[in-house]
């Protein structure tokens, strides 16, 4: 059994958890524009107020679907899936608003570990 895709899902669960139940009120490097809460930064990108519960409710949903994934496979294809969406949306949002490159890192990590979770378990469902 390979270790690596349980241990992004994983890190790609407790770092959802982590920004959406612990850090939110926090400010950090990677916040959008000149926020300094995470609801201040889904304002700086011009969205609606129920985006952020939209966009907070399905990261933590497909992240955990990743979790869940490591026993019942098909879960991470729609985990996976549903993680590179919201990753694309979110490094969207950093151009959108005409952030510095490094404020994409997280965005852009998680993007890579969702997408390689995604290939790997398409490629082990196909070949």
């Amino acid at each position: 059994m390979d270790l690596l895709p349980s241990i992004l899902a994983v890190i790609i669960f407790s770092g959802i958890i982590n920004v959406w139940f612990f850090r939110k009120s926090q400010s950090t490097l990677y916040r959008g524009k000149e926020a300094k809460t995470l609801k201040e930064e889904f304002d700086a990108y011009g969205y609606p107020p129920y985006f952020f519960y939209l966009i907070g409710t399905l990261k933590i949903l497909f992240s955990g679907m990743l979790v869940i994934g490591i026993k019942f496979t098909i879960l991470t294809i729609y985990g996976a899936l549903g993680m590179v969406v919201l990753m694309i949306g979110a490094i969207a949002s950093h151009i959108k608003v005409s952030d510095p490159i490094k404020k994409s890192i997280p965005a852009l990590l998680m993007l890579l570990m969702s997408g390689f979770l995604l290939g790997s378990e398409l490629t082990y469902l196909l070949f």
